[in-house]
């Protein structure tokens, strides 16, 4: 019998120190209270406590994340926004900081979500649709700011705040995506202007450049001639000076071999003894009257 009774309160015994186990994660920290009054702070680690006298509360002090939930805010311009946005928090890990985030706040996720709400509302009523779209970052600023000074008294860190939208109504929003479409495709048709008259002005610059081309040979081409026409100066002057007949009967005798017609030109006359001396021969005479050429 005595044997029963003390396997009995051995088992027993294993019972309530088992069910007395708690292992608080390196991400939380632990509360313990004894009939509902604090008793002492918990770290990470092995603890025990007396079941059905204490209570542990263990409570993450990661950063989390909690959705301020869509809602509709009248801006100044008396446009309906629906306005969405989200907070990042976290508990501070000391024991102060813990103990105030359950004592001091009832549900403090709920609390910040509320709050969140409500000074959005008191930030984007003052401002019109178009600023709020394109002062996002003064708002995040400004909501953040003050949800940092509401909450001192919690124990949490507010990290930051994101504003997640700014919705005008649909009408709206129809309209804006009209306007925003009318503004891409005129900058889309100044861009095609643009091109077209770069396209045109680069056309433009290549043909006075193949104008120039033609204007520059045709110059070197007259000067080509005068150069030729000076020489055949020189040399008219040099070998026909008081001999104008003859040099016009040379040039009738070059035009007509040109055209390969024949001409009678006199055997003795002084023509062929000038055309011998240009060529470098000695005078030519045959004592014949007349040669076909």
């Amino acid at each position: 019998m005595g044997f029963s009774v003390g396997t009995a309160l051995c088992v027993a015994l294993a019972i309530l120190f088992f069910s007395g186990i708690r292992i608080v994660r390196p991400t939380h920290r632990g509360l313990v209270e004894r009939f509902g009054k604090y008793k002492k702070f918990a770290q990470p680690g092995f603890h025990w406590i007396i079941p059905a006298v204490d209570q542990m509360y263990q409570i993450n002090i990661t950063e989390q994340m909690i959705d301020a939930e869509p809602q509709e805010i009248i801006t100044d311009d008396n446009l309906n926004a629906s306005v969405d946005a989200q907070v990042y928090f976290k508990i501070n890990d000391d024991e102060e900081s813990v103990k105030h985030s359950q004592y001091r706040v009832n549900r403090v996720q709920y609390q910040i979500v509320n709050l969140a709400r409500t000074t959005l509302r008191n930030i984007i009523g003052t401002l019109t649709l178009k600023s709020a779209n394109s002062e996002r970052g003064r708002i995040n600023s400004e909501l953040h700011k003050v949800l940092i000074q509401e909450t001192q008294t919690w124990g949490i860190v507010i990290v930051r705040t994101e504003l997640k939208q700014i919705d005008p109504p649909k009408d709206v929003q129809e309209t804006m995506n009209k306007i925003v479409k009318a503004e891409n495709e005129k900058v889309a048709a100044v861009d095609y202007a643009t091109a077209v008259e770069t396209e045109a002005d680069g056309a433009k610059r290549s043909a006075i450049k193949r104008a120039e081309g033609v204007k520059q040979a045709r110059i070197l081409q007259a000067e080509g001639e005068a150069e030729a026409i000076r020489l055949v100066n020189e040399s008219a002057n040099k070998y026909f000076i008081g001999n104008a007949q003859l040099l016009k009967r040379l040039q009738t005798v070059e035009t007509a071999l040109e055209d390969n017609t024949k001409v009678i030109v006199p055997a003795n006359a002084q023509l062929i003894n000038i055309v011998g001396d240009l060529a470098g021969l000695a005078p030519f005479n045959n004592g014949s009257k007349s040669e076909v050429v």
